[in-house]
């Protein structure tokens, strides 16, 4: 509109316009012109001044030829054309209530229903972890043991504090829930940082937030699905060939 297209400064005789002072400033603060006082419009006004001063020597000096620059500046338009268009498709596809309960619906169906606390010793061998589970079964303690551990959770003898599964590593996360209260594991489990020796301490049932706290994640979970599917549909329809 014709606002957009006020100029806020020349440079070199080329306005830089009021759209262009805007989209600056959402980018950089995530705030509108609007919201700033007359002191950060002026800052903010010189950093996009600056930016393009340097951007126009860099143009002069040929860098945006460069494939390398010429593979990011490309990467970002078409970052910025496809954040375009799922506002664009999105607009007037607000979830609906039933939409958002069945999205919690789901989303509480593949959480835990349990948080664990667990000890852990970490090691970088196999063998140093069977030798600390030979030891902790003839009476040594697991927190004096857990001292030697790579872990920072030494400090603490081993502790992790209370987590969800989906908070570990896989192989951690499965080794933990199939221990029982009490118990230490009886074979090492390796993930990619080590070996690692296992105490479940403590298991509890865990509550599930309420709908109604979880309702703006849920509507941005709804909306990111229906891009996916729209983008899905025209993958289909796309003539694709690979060549690697």
């Amino acid at each position: 509109d014709a606002a957009a297209k006020k100029p806020v400064a020349t440079l070199n005789g080329k306005a830089i316009t009021q759209g262009e002072f805007d989209s600056f400033v959402k980018q950089v603060s995530g705030r509108t012109s609007a919201d700033l006082d007359a002191e950060q419009k002026k800052r903010a006004l010189d950093s996009l001044i600056n930016l393009r001063i340097l951007a126009a020597q860099a143009e002069k000096d040929g860098l945006h030829k460069k494939a390398e620059l010429a593979a990011q500046i490309e990467l970002t338009r078409l970052n910025i054309l496809q954040q375009a268009l799922a506002e664009k498709y999105l607009e007037g596809k607000t979830p609906t209530e039933q939409e958002l309960k069945a999205e919690y619906d789901a989303q509480i169906a593949q959480m835990s229903r349990n948080e664990y606390r667990a000890r852990h010793i970490l090691v970088p061998t196999e063998i140093a972890a069977t030798q600390i589970i030979d030891r902790l079964k003839k009476g040594e303690r697991f927190e004096v043991l857990a001292k030697d551990s790579l872990d920072s959770s030494r400090e603490r003898g081993g502790d992790l504090g209370w987590f969800s599964p989906s908070s570990m590593v896989k192989p951690f996360a499965d080794a933990v829930m199939a221990l029982k209260k009490g118990e230490t594991i009886a074979k090492p489990v390796q993930t990619q940082f080590g070996w690692h020796v296992i105490r479940l301490d403590d298991v509890r049932e865990v509550q599930p937030p309420p709908f109604e706290e979880v309702k703006q994640q849920l509507n941005q979970a709804v909306l990111a699905k229906k891009f996916r599917a729209y983008s899905d549909e025209l993958t289909k329809a796309a003539k694709i060939e690979k060549k690697i």
